[in-house]
């Protein structure tokens, strides 16, 4: 069997833990498994909830706010208003070349998105925004502790393909918290039983971007961020920042 990288340390002379043991055996077995700097401690974990809280505050004041003839920057000044009101800083204010504003809290990231729908649209765009959210939940529902990463990726593809949609292949969930993108990716597509070991402790997002044409994207050369189809078909998706734990995933942003 092809052997992993070593990602699992145990400092020299401490004593292994049961939560030791376990990622041990699967590490043992070729499987990839996560550092133990990914195990979020208590104390971490509570930071990133607060956070979160107030992530899942800005998307609450969007949804009672946004209206037809909205701009897009009377909503970034809503975000990075109510972000600063509350102790947080935009963390993706200039990331990449971002130019607007995902919230930090006392150091702590959190990540999470939502879609609205302004009036009326058509029945199959309504049915795509439905669609991702229902891939993001299903996703939430495969990810189990001591599963894999490609279980989340295996049930969203399928769903999204059951619904006549695809999966954004270029862009992915990942490990968050301490850093704004940590490890693992969590892609939404793969197979059941792949990718990293799911330990309790791990903070991650699950992301899924479905599309209504291809999966294929590309990044607009003009601005250098924005990701646009290439069929130019419409897009949608949803995002939380999760937890694992020992009973399965709690969400952190809503």
């Amino acid at each position: 069997m092809k052997r992993n990288k070593i990602n699992w340390r145990v400092p020299k002379g401490m004593e292994l833990t049961e939560l030791d043991k376990k990622v041990l055996y699967y590490q043992d077995r070729g499987h990839l498994v996560p550092s133990r700097e990914l195990i979020k401690t208590p104390e971490q974990i509570e930071g990133i909830r607060r956070s979160g809280i107030v992530n899942t505050g800005v998307l609450d004041l969007v949804e009672r706010e946004i209206h037809a003839g909205m701009s897009t920057l009377e909503i970034d000044k809503l975000v990075y208003e109510y972000t600063k009101d509350h102790g947080g800083i935009p963390a993706t204010l200039g990331y990449d070349g971002f130019p607007k504003s995902t919230t930090i809290l006392d150091g702590y990231y959190a990540d999470a998105s939502r879609m609205f729908t302004i009036g009326k649209t058509t029945p199959q765009k309504e049915k795509l925004v439905r669609v991702a959210k229902e891939c993001l939940e299903i996703g939430m529902e495969a990810a189990k502790p001591f599963g894999f990463v490609g279980d989340i990726g295996h049930a969203i593809e399928k769903h999204a393909k059951k619904n006549g949609f695809s999966v954004v292949r270029d862009l992915c969930g990942h490990g968050v918290g301490i850093e704004f993108h940590e490890e693992p990716d969590v892609e939404h597509f793969g197979k059941k039983g792949t990718g990293m070991l799911l330990v309790p402790g791990m903070v991650f997002t699950i992301e899924p971007m479905i599309n209504m044409g291809t999966w294929e994207v590309f990044i607009d050369e003009e601005d250098g961020w924005t990701v646009v189809t290439e069929d130019e078909q419409p897009s949608a998706q949803w995002e939380h920042t999760f937890v694992m734990t020992d009973n399965g995933l709690e969400i952190l942003t809503h």
